[in-house]
């Protein structure tokens, strides 16, 4: 769906990244993940719901074999803001022992629901974790998390579209933008 559907709801405030943008950045990202792992097997671990289209996107733009698993976890509820309690509610279904898994997300934002993630995938004995995600918001973090791979830095605003909700609603929107508070306050 394009952000031009939605607009006279008055739900986004603007446009932050355009689908082209995004496409763009995803390829540059792509091309440091395939020198980084040259020679290596990759397994790619998407964090539903939200990773959805970065990881599809991702995964297309790579000139190499990859495979992918899912995790789903949670610590939001309902609200706009993290809990920090965590919740798997789908585990891999691939053994990580000795593997090269390259975590992706759609955003960072407190960093604690992903520092639990990256815990505890460690604890599975990998050969290495990284961290692909599309959104950081540096402002937000409680929690410092090394990422390998960024696509956006970005302000402390509510971000829907490119697999990002609120309520469910604007994941499929090609682009990203800004919610209106009115719409979740």
């Amino acid at each position: 769906m394009d952000i031009e559907h939605i607009t006279d709801d008055l739900d986004l405030e603007k446009t932050l990244f355009s689908e082209d943008e995004i496409r763009n950045r995803l390829g540059e990202l792509a091309k440091r993940i395939e020198s980084d792992y040259d020679g290596e097997d990759l397994l790619l671990v998407g964090v539903l719901k939200g990773a959805v289209m970065v990881m599809a996107d991702l995964a297309r733009t790579l000139d190499r074999h990859v495979e992918m698993d899912w995790m789903a976890i949670s610590s939001y509820g309902s609200g706009t803001t993290s809990s920090g309690v965590v919740r798997i509610l789908k585990d891999l279904d691939a053994d990580i022992t000795g593997r090269h898994v390259l975590v992706v997300e759609d955003i960072i934002d407190t960093g604690l629901t992903l520092s639990w993630l990256i815990s505890n995938l460690r604890s599975r004995g990998p050969a290495s974790v990284e961290i692909c995600t599309l959104l950081r918001k540096p402002d937000a973090q409680k929690m410092s998390v090394d990422v390998r791979y960024v696509g956006f830095d970005i302000a402390n605003e509510f971000v829907v579209g490119y697999g990002l909700d609120y309520a469910e609603k604007y994941r499929n929107l090609r682009s990203i933008g800004t919610l209106a508070p009115h719409v979740y306050s």
